[in-house]
């Protein structure tokens, strides 16, 4: 794994920025999937 790094660097610059776009996505999907439920409870 660390000779792939040293071959590559920006891999884990992208690896990175992935899983904090991932992240990102699921938070956002997550709040507003939960978002309507109040509503309907009225």
């Amino acid at each position: 794994m660390s000779e792939l790094l040293e071959e590559y660097p920006m891999l884990l610059l992208g690896l990175e920025a992935f899983t904090a776009l991932f992240l990102l996505i699921f938070i956002v999907w997550w709040t507003s999937r939960g978002a309507g439920r109040d509503k309907d409870e009225d």
